[in-house]
Parts: structure tokens; sequence; C-alpha cells
């Protein structure tokens, strides 16, 4: 992770407080790969005192990551499957891949995106699928929420318990570089594996 982007999430949590925290976090539930995991416990060193600045905190991040996420959601159930087979070919995705996600969404849908809210990275994303899926919105706002909250609680947590050493002592840097690490490195795989199946099943297809 970049130092500089640190030093600018620390600078705008620290000079915006609450108001930067929601605007960050609805940003980063927007498809905008910003880290929660920096967000958060960057803003308990900043802004928690005690139990009560803690629970202020996760409440505003997860109706932050509410309101971050209905464009997202929005472009999805707008644009739905014609969107996606009239432009997925150029991302590898077919029809059978939005049958997948459909068939996925309707049996295990709350629960995707229950678990997708606690999960790095896959947490950003989370709403686009489940708007072409065309999950029931009130749903998705609720599962949002309930799934963001112990997330975001944790992560501030961390921070107002660590105060300043999470962001200067070089263990829990060198710490925070491996987890994140581990989790780009997982993604990267299956990205991989996405882009050489798929590719694989596109040239057949063609062929035919």
């Amino acid at each position: 992770m970049s130092e500089r982007i640190i030093a600018v999430l620390v600078s705008l949590i620290a000079s915006g407080g609450y108001v930067a925290v929601v605007a960050l976090m609805a940003i980063q539930s927007a498809c905008i790969p910003i880290p929660s995991e920096l967000i958060m416990p960057f803003a308990g060193a900043a802004l928690a005192h005690d139990q009560m600045d803690l629970i202020v905190l996760a409440t505003l991040a997860s109706l932050a990551s509410n309101l971050g996420s209905v464009p997202a959601y929005w472009v999805g159930a707008r644009g739905g499957r014609p969107m996606v087979e009239r432009y997925g070919s150029w991302l590898l995705l077919s029809r059978r891949d939005l049958d997948r996600v459909d068939h996925f969404f309707a049996r295990y849908g709350s629960i995707t995106v229950l678990v997708g809210r606690m999960l790095p990275i896959v947490r950003t994303f989370i709403a686009f699928p489940a708007g072409v899926a065309k999950m029931n919105q009130v749903r998705f706002h609720i599962y949002t929420f309930v799934g963001s909250w112990p997330w975001c609680y944790a992560l501030a947590y961390i921070g107002m318990t660590l105060g300043d050493k999470f962001r200067t002592d070089p263990r829990f840097k060198a710490a925070f570089d491996r987890f994140h690490l581990g989790v780009e490195l997982a993604l990267a795989a299956g990205l991989v594996w996405f882009v050489v199946s798929h590719w694989k099943n596109r040239i057949k297809t063609e062929a035919v």
C-alpha cells in the first residue's frame, strides 16, 4: 500500500472527522477499492475514545456503505442481463455466468451479501452482482448494514486500541501488508483462473 495513500487517508480523517469517514466508506462501497481495512482503523485511532464512539463510527460507516452501494446496485439492476449480455464478452462474461449468478443469488442471495460485507475487496463490489440478480433492494440494504456493522466496529476497535501504533509501529504495518498481499494474491489467482477458463470456452464457442 502506497505511503502516500495512507498519508492522504490519515489527513482526511484527522481533518474531516465523521464526515470524512462517511464519504470514504461510501466511495469504497461504490466499486472504488479504497480499503476499509485502512479507513476504519485510522478512524478508530483518531476519533474513538470509548465504547459509544465505536458504536457511532460503526453505525455511520455501515450507513455509508449502504449509501455508496446504491449507484452500483442500480447500474446492475437497471442494466441487468441485457447490459451484461451486450458488453459482457469484453469481460469474458457469458450467459452461463449470468445464469449462475441468478441461481446463486436466488438460493443464497441474502447470505451472500451478509458474508460479502465482511470480506476484504469482495465487500467493495458485491452491490453490482446483487443488482444484476435483482435481489430485493430493501433486503439488500438490511443485509449490507448488518454485515457491515461488525466489520466496521472490529476495525475501529483495533484502531482505538492500538492508537498511533497502528500507523507508526512497523510491526503492524508489516502484518497488514502481509495480510493484504495474501488477499490480493488469492484474488489474482482467481482472476487468472477465470480468464484462462473463460477464454478457452470462448474459443471453443467461436470454433463451433
